[in-house]
């Protein structure tokens, strides 16, 4: 890597923080699109690592991380983030990208390119959050294979919606445990996600657990639109993901131009769990 340079974007409602890594390098650039809702860059910082063959683009979305906070709930909308998308890769003067989402990352990604986001030479979507019924209904299949205790903490707190207890606090750090990130201890920059989490943006879009969709992304579906992304596009995930692998590989055979690739002993953050496979099969499909 060799030169960075960071800075502020006007994006409706405030500003959003950015950072480049690999600013002055020579091939097309890699713009991030992070997870969450609400889940700053920090936990995909090790894909800076790319930035010796080209621009590797962090920015963190409105709601959270070092961008701006606004106390505004009207703001968390799925057209408003796409608009955002679209102000950073013109703010940044990136005619040319690929684009790489994580999680809800890759719902952010889809959306922009079919609503017409042009000059995309590649995709990546990483652990795809693509449709709220099928992620819904996996959580459900995970949930039942964990223990029991685990079970009834999240059947409890989910019918007096009280999700500030113990119980369910415990019951969430072991479901993350095997299927968020399964390293022990989990890496600083995951942890510094968490620490700079906008709670409102995800509580607004998604809900209060994983487990619980009330926000406004609960009837968000695009699995009719995939064969519409008309770009080369690789899908990943862990064997143990959130975003299981039977239901990545059905979003994978309806993208006319996809190939998929599944990280053993891995979950949603299968970038960290197995950093070398990933970065190298990432490198390897932007080539």
């Amino acid at each position: 890597m060799s030169y960075e340079r960071e800075g502020s974007i006007p994006v409706t409602g405030g500003e959003v923080w950015y950072r480049i890594a690999g600013a002055d390098a020579p091939g097309v650039p890699l713009l991030l699109i992070h997870g969450g809702p609400g889940a700053p860059h920090d936990y995909l910082e090790n894909i800076a690592l790319l930035a010796d063959e080209r621009p590797v683009v962090f920015y963190d979305q409105f709601g959270c991380g070092r961008s701006g906070r606004p106390d505004d709930p009207s703001l968390w909308r799925v057209e408003r983030f796409v608009a955002e998308l679209a102000a950073v890769r013109q703010a940044l003067r990136l005619d040319r990208v690929n684009l790489l989402g994580q999680s809800w990352g890759a719902m952010l990604a889809v959306e922009y390119l079919l609503s017409g986001g042009s000059g995309v030479d590649h995709l990546v979507l990483s652990a795809p959050l693509l449709s709220s019924p099928l992620w819904i209904a996996d959580q459900r299949k995970l949930l039942e294979a964990m223990p029991i205790k685990v079970q009834e903490a999240v059947t409890t707190a989910e019918a007096g919606t009280t999700y500030e207890t113990a119980e369910y606090k415990e019951a969430m750090t072991l479901y993350y445990q095997r299927h968020l990130c399964r390293l022990d201890p989990w890496p600083d920059c995951l942890n510094r996600t968490f620490e700079g989490f906008g709670m409102q943006v995800y509580q607004s879009m998604w809900g209060p657990s994983e487990f619980t969709c009330t926000g406004n992304l609960r009837q968000a579906e695009l699995t009719p639109r995939l064969p519409e992304i008309d770009v080369p596009t690789l899908l990943t995930c862990g064997r143990y993901d959130e975003a299981t692998p039977i239901t990545v590989a059905e979003f994978c055979r309806l993208i006319p131009v996809a190939r998929m690739r599944i990280f053993e002993d891995a979950s949603h953050s299968h970038h960290l769990e197995q950093p070398d496979e990933y970065l190298s099969e990432v490198r390897a499909f932007l080539k």
